[in-house]
């Protein structure tokens, strides 16, 4: 087809700096270089579900309760949530460049043209329209970059939420875990008040010399000094939630009184076999994976800058003059100008645009290879010290049961002046320790299992983020 001469004048240059914009643009998806395989034991041979409902089914009302209200009384939630909604409006924004502008204009005047001329009036209703024609791709390549830079916003928020439900959670755990020390603590000094009493009778008697009684006092005192500290401990923590989730102390307090905290459970940890999909789940490396596409699209944008741009308007509308009660009806039209724009010199701001630009792309690629690799060390971290505590868990429960056992033997015969007050005290203090070690390591396992969950994603869904962008 042979165009007309000033169409092919327009067109051409165009349609060549369409292929230069597309071999310049630099790729948006790279290689992230995960491993193959995971190199650390995985649970459930990882052959789990979704983690979608992760913390309902641990089966704890109260625990998703307050994680509801911490991640509604979060402002880092609400900033990540706000974001959202800006990088819509961004989205929308950008949307519009790709499509014409339309706009409806109503002109009235009444006047008198020339002396001696009756009066006139005129009225006009008329549509305008401008459209840059997006040849080589400026307005798609911001389009694409604000449709990521949601979709990024959106991953954004989940990981602020899921980053809020750990925290929670971990306090929460905690909270249980200063308890049962706390009761610990407890028995230990009751134990300790009474050998107080026992030894006191017998150097009272003259069976035991008075520095004897004083180290069995001194041992209460630190048992009771141990008693206090831990109730502070856990009265820290109690507020520590009451700050997270927004809950009133005495409510947080009378429903903690009355929950049974169960410790974490691996229910519906879901972990592929191959890497590369297990950390396709996180938001933190989805969001990063949308930045290389925002930046990419920031190159193209900056180059399009460079190249021919290409416009064209038009108008339409229905004109009627009145000049002494006569009526003239009539329509105007234009179209055009089909205008091109050519930058020529501006001082090598636009060039500086585009190193700027690519600079940009190259850091946030590095960024990303390294979210990559990071996300990877956490998960083999969390899998392997949830190994680890799976394997600890036999050894410290015959160690507490032994210590427990010698304790009980030694306070037997401690009563009945077989043993001394220094056995005694050995015996305690193994079995306090025993006892507390078994304890932490049910804390240390939870801790785990949520920071599995997190390191997993927390039931992140790429597809639904991707579709909810593009409608």
């Amino acid at each position: 087809m042979n165009l007309p001469f000033p169409i092919n004048l327009i067109i051409a240059p165009a349609l060549l700096a369409l292929t230069a914009c597309s071999s310049v643009m630099p790729p948006n998806q790279v290689i992230a270089g995960t491993p193959q395989q995971w190199y650390a034991p995985l649970p459930h041979q990882g052959s789990m579900e979704s983690l979608t409902q992760w913390w309902q089914q641990q089966g704890d009302p109260l625990l998703v309760e307050l994680i509801a209200a911490a991640q509604a009384a979060s402002p880092t939630v609400a900033a990540s949530l706000s974001r959202v909604e800006n990088a819509r409006a961004q989205q929308a924004a950008a949307f519009g460049t790709l499509v014409p502008n339309l706009s409806a204009q109503i002109v009235g005047t009444r006047g008198v043209s020339q002396p001696g001329l009756p009066v006139t009036n005129s009225r006009q209703v008329g549509l305008q329209a401008a459209w840059e024609i997006d040849l080589v791709g400026a307005n798609r390549a911001v389009n694409n970059a604000a449709r990521a830079n949601v979709e990024g916003t959106q991953a954004q928020w989940h990981d602020a939420r899921v980053t809020v439900a750990a925290e929670v959670a971990n306090l929460y755990y905690g909270q249980a875990h200063c308890i049962k020390q706390l009761a610990l603590t407890q028995r230990d000094t009751t134990s300790r008040q009474e050998t107080v009493r026992l030894t006191e009778i017998s150097a009272d008697a003259g069976f035991l010399s008075p520095s004897m009684a004083a180290m069995a006092r001194a041992s209460a005192a630190d048992g009771s000094s141990r008693v206090t500290q831990q109730a502070a401990q856990c009265t820290l923590i109690t507020k520590a939630l009451v700050a997270l989730t927004g809950v009133a102390e005495p409510e947080l307090r009378q429903k903690l009184a009355l929950a049974q905290a169960r410790p974490a459970q691996g229910a519906s940890i879901s972990i592929a076999s191959v890497p590369a999909q297990t950390i396709a789940q996180r938001p933190d490396v989805f969001s990063a994976e949308r930045d290389v596409m925002v930046a990419s699209a920031q190159v193209g944008a900056a180059v399009a800058q460079r190249l021919p741009r290409l416009s064209l308007s038009g108008s339409i509308a229905g004109t009627r003059v009145t000049t002494n009660g006569v009526d003239t009806d009539g329509t105007t039209w234009s179209f055009g100008p089909l205008a091109i724009s050519l930058p020529l010199f501006d001082g090598g701001q636009r060039a500086a645009a585009v190193q700027s630009a690519e600079a940009n792309y190259r850091a946030v690629v590095s960024t990303y290879r390294a979210r990559v690799r990071n996300a990877v060390r956490e998960v083999e971290e969390a899998l392997i010290n949830l190994d680890s505590t799976r394997a600890r868990a036999h050894d410290a429960r015959v160690a507490r049961d032994g210590y427990a056992q010698t304790l009980t033997a030694t306070q037997t015969r401690f009563s009945q002046g077989l043993a001394s007050l220094v056995e005694l005290e050995d015996a305690r203090r193994n079995a306090l320790a025993s006892e507390s070690a078994l304890l932490a390591l049910d804390l240390e396992r939870s801790q785990v299992w949520v920071a599995l969950y997190r390191a997993l994603g927390g039931g992140f869904e790429p597809q639904t983020i991707s579709q909810t962008a593009a409608n």
